[in-house]
């Protein structure tokens, strides 16, 4: 709290003529300001469209400034120096009387001091204005100050109650971890109602947390969300993808600056299709316990000049707000594809420019997972050492690994694997990937049903040998992606 208000209280004595501060957090935002005007002894004012101009905290309304317009002029007139915060103003930047109104107010800052406070949710100023403008950006809570907020909860409970509350300290762990990324006010109602709803801290509680954060996104979300997700022992192989991501788990999930590490940034997995990729992405949060946001390129497109881009950007928006969490980009190829002829007028570019920045500069806890079946197409760009931590190479996979799979679906589909030759069945699919041996398996299950027999070797074998896996019918792009992948990448088996 103390580095928010010298923060802000730099701003003021900068002599800045406008500030632009967005925020959900009114009330935590003029308490701020309140304590920021009492540290440099200057007046702070306040306007909403329902109450007028007034002094705050009082409650005595300027005469005839319930318009902005009408506030606007008090203000451009009145000797009087102060802090002037203007709540919800965006609707009001539309006009260019108003425009004119700030600007005159910003340039005679230097015979009477003003500073003018714009906050809400979203605010967005006008061009003519922002080079006078500065931006404050009210940070959200740290995880030590959630533990705070925990704290402080269960301890207003307890005087209340006379009992303190119950819980699994990995719960309480949970708790403060998926309300990082959330505002003060939220983490504080969703600890009270996780308290007071049963007198105890659960893993339903923690359900409920990531209901509410992904109700948050509202129905226009550009990610898709799925907090049940997969688990390890649903992949066959990619034992040192595994064992990379197991090395790092405590990092991601708990505090890595008290482990003396950077908190892991991601990895790109390369590889041939079906090999697995998508199931690892999955794997990836289900085996770390974080919800899995997805991010399709082809939602965010838009016709526009400079929408896709923004697009991008809120995306990358909710991603952050839902940390910690995976965000894994599918066949990232299609989205950031070289554009050497210009053909769709620089967009490619700049949506590279916009997820490079992020990737460089997020501090969330977002774990990129970027997926790509063709890394002939991917800029250069992405693939530098640093903007991600280790790029991987899935493979077809080994026989040893083409047994596991093959358990792996049989026992998805409720058939002993001891009842199958499964060394047989792995020797017969050479060349196939993981997808491929899956099918096989249904396909399978199909036939045996038209024979009204129970499934058997034979039936998949019988699929195995009708199949013509994509290693064959395109053995050339598959054999030079395992050629370019070799020395370059390391490989997730």
């Amino acid at each position: 709290m103390a580095d928010n208000l010298n923060d802000l209280a730099l701003i003021i004595k900068s002599h800045f003529p406008l500030v632009q501060v967005e925020t959900s957090e009114e009330v935590r935002m003029m308490r701020l300001l309140e304590r920021a005007s009492n540290l440099e002894n200057w007046p702070l004012f306040v306007w909403t469209v329902a109450d007028g101009l007034k002094r705050f905290p009082r409650t005595d309304v300027v005469p005839q400034t319930y318009e902005f317009r009408d506030a606007l002029r008090h203000i451009d007139k009145t000797p009087q120096n102060g802090i002037y915060v203007m709540l919800d103003p965006q609707p009001y930047f539309e006009d260019p009387v108003n425009v004119r109104l700030i600007k005159e107010i910003a340039q005679e800052y230097p015979k009477t001091p003003r500073t003018l406070v714009f906050v809400s949710q979203h605010v967005d100023i006008p061009v003519d204005l922002q080079r006078m403008c500065a931006r404050f950006a009210l940070p959200l809570p740290t995880p030590i100050e959630i533990r705070e907020l925990i704290k402080q909860e269960a301890q207003l409970w307890e005087r209340e109650n006379g009992q303190p509350i119950k819980g699994q300290q990995q719960a309480v762990d949970m708790l403060a971890q998926h309300l990082s990324g959330m505002c003060q006010d939220d983490a504080q109602r969703l600890i009270r109602q996780a308290i007071r709803d049963d007198n105890a801290i659960t893993l339903e509680d923690i359900h409920r947390v990531l209901r509410f954060k992904r109700e948050s996104l509202g129905e226009g979300g550009l990610l898709d969300f799925e907090i049940d997700t997969g688990s390890f022992a649903d992949v066959g192989g990619l034992k040192n993808l595994k064992r990379w991501l197991e090395l790092r788990r405590p990092a991601f999930t708990g505090d890595a600056a008290k482990l003396g590490v950077d908190v892991p940034k991601g990895v790109l997995l390369l590889g041939v299709q079906g090999a697995g990729k998508s199931l690892a992405a999955k794997a990836i949060a289900g085996s770390w316990g974080v919800p899995l946001m997805r991010l399709d390129f082809a939602v965010l497109y838009n016709k526009f000049s400079g929408e896709t881009e923004r697009n991008l950007r809120a995306a990358l928006k909710q991603g952050d707000a839902m940390s910690p969490c995976v965000l894994w980009i599918d066949e990232i190829e299609k989205g950031l594809a070289q554009d050497s002829g210009g053909g769709d007028g620089g967009v490619s570019r700049r949506v590279l420019g916009t997820l490079l920045t992020w990737m460089a500069e997020r501090k969330s806890r977002t774990f990129l997972v970027a997926t790509s079946n063709d890394v002939s197409q991917l800029p250069p760009e992405l693939l530098r050492k640093g903007r991600v931590d280790e790029m991987f190479f899935v493979d077809l996979p080994e026989l040893p690994v083409r047994e596991e799979i093959y358990r792996i679906h049989l026992r998805k589909r409720n058939h002993d694997p001891l009842k199958f030759d499964v060394p047989s069945l792995a020797v017969a699919a050479d060349g196939f990937a993981g997808a491929e041996i899956e099918q096989t398996v249904v396909a399978a299950i199909y036939e045996s049903l038209s024979e009204k027999k129970p499934l058997a070797t034979e039936h998949i074998v019988g699929e195995i040998q009708r199949t013509r896996p994509l290693s064959v019918v395109m053995s050339e792009k598959v054999d030079g992606l395992r050629a370019w992948a070799a020395g370059r990448t390391v490989s997730a088996d």
